[in-house]
């Protein structure tokens, strides 16, 4: 397997919070922000430190090779956790390794439950051994700088902030944030979608997809029963929202009188052209998110079963690009549910209505046409 290029895949330090959300707290007005003692300036820093963060890493990728995991074993989970006791220095010190007792400490004994529930919906359900398919190690980061208010995976680790305690609790409450942080790293071994513009949209919006299934398995649910929330249980009581993002709803996770509402398009209709946020990767990441929703509740039951497959089949299948954009890996799902379910199948007609709800639709008859982009 190829070394990934880490600089053009690795969404790192552009957490599971998305920048406008971080962008419209820190600057609040104060006859808004009256509720809030801390917020507005945590999320400044956050902001800040994401910036300060992704720039190191801009200046240092050509000279530094990729990390070196630790010895995987196929097969088997291997899950070291460390506190970074508010401090910024990664990865702070060992507090739990595989196989220990929980600490006591709710951020590490639920990062450490996290990577397992993760592990295991790729390993039972899909064979795929750990992110990478070899056995990768996962490793954790807790307590990560003051009140730091988002999670990212960084190319080798997972990162948690303890949230500023006004607008959000600590960011290992919600596994669906664990599992959609976890899912960059299966994105950065498999298709490596480049964290720009489309393309960059489609890697959060897998990481997204794999979240809520991890959530959604560990509860049992099926599609019909299911939130679709991503990051549900972050946002503390006096927020008007139920989380950060929604699948089947994108436009409707939030409406509060300081973060504003929730400005996620919910098709191609509203598709948000900008040179923000690597163009606009978390916003217009509802649109294939809820293509993904929609078909799951059309095809019901578990969607980590057959509809999950279809995107972890697309994801390894070698045939979607670093680039690919919406139509391209529409097109991509659709065949993968050809090759595994049938034409005419259950399973590819649900994957066509979704994509065709959300304005991007499949044209001709065959799964090698070219899918076209609706708006």
């Amino acid at each position: 397997m190829a070394t990934p290029d880490l600089s053009r895949t690795t969404p790192c330090c552009q957490g599971v919070v998305p920048p406008y959300l971080l962008q419209r707290l820190a600057s609040a007005p104060a006859e808004r922000s009256a509720r809030l003692d801390t917020a507005p300036s945590v999320a400044s820093r956050t902001l800040a430190l994401d910036d300060e963060m992704r720039r190191r890493r801009d200046s240092t990728r050509s000279t530094v090779s990729p990390t070196v995991p630790r010895s995987a074993v196929a097969d088997r989970l291997q899950r070291t956790i460390a506190d970074a006791r508010n401090t910024q220095t990664l990865p702070g010190d060992v507090v739990r390794t595989e196989g220990g007792e929980p600490v006591g400490d709710p951020a590490a004994d639920e990062s450490y439950d996290g990577l397992g529930v993760t592990h295991a919906l790729f390993a039972e359900v899909y064979g795929w051994s750990s992110l990478d398919g070899r056995g990768l190690p996962l490793d954790a980061t807790v307590h990560y700088g003051e009140q730091y208010d988002n999670a990212f995976w960084d190319g080798t680790r997972m990162v948690f902030g303890d949230g500023d305690g006004e607008v959000f609790t600590r960011f290992t409450v919600s596994l669906s944030v664990i599992a959609h942080e976890l899912a960059h790293g299966f994105t950065q071994y498999t298709s490596q979608l480049e964290y720009a513009g489309q393309s960059g949209a489609l890697n959060e919006s897998v990481s997204d997809v794999f979240g809520v299934l991890a959530e959604q398995r560990s509860r049992g649910q099926n599609a019909e029963d299911a939130s679709w929330l991503v990051g549900e249980g972050l946002f503390l009581p006096d927020v008007q929202g139920s989380a950060l993002r929604s699948m089947l709803a994108p436009g409707t996770a939030y409406d509060d009188d300081v973060l504003g509402k929730d400005p996620q398009p919910a098709d191609m209709a509203g598709y948000v052209e900008t040179t923000e946020d690597n163009g606009g990767v978390h916003i217009n990441s509802g649109i294939p998110n809820r293509a993904f929703a929609e078909a799951a509740v059309a095809l019901g039951g578990p969607a980590w079963d057959r509809l999950g497959q279809v995107w972890f089949d697309t994801l390894t299948s070698g045939t979607v690009t670093p680039t690919a954009d919406f139509a391209t890996f529409a097109a991509a799902t659709v065949s993968a549910a050809i090759t595994r379910y049938g034409s005419g199948s259950d399973v590819h007609r649900a994957v066509l209505g979704g994509w065709t709800t959300v304005g991007v639709e499949q044209t001709g008859s065959d799964a090698s046409d070219e899918v076209s982009r609706r708006t």
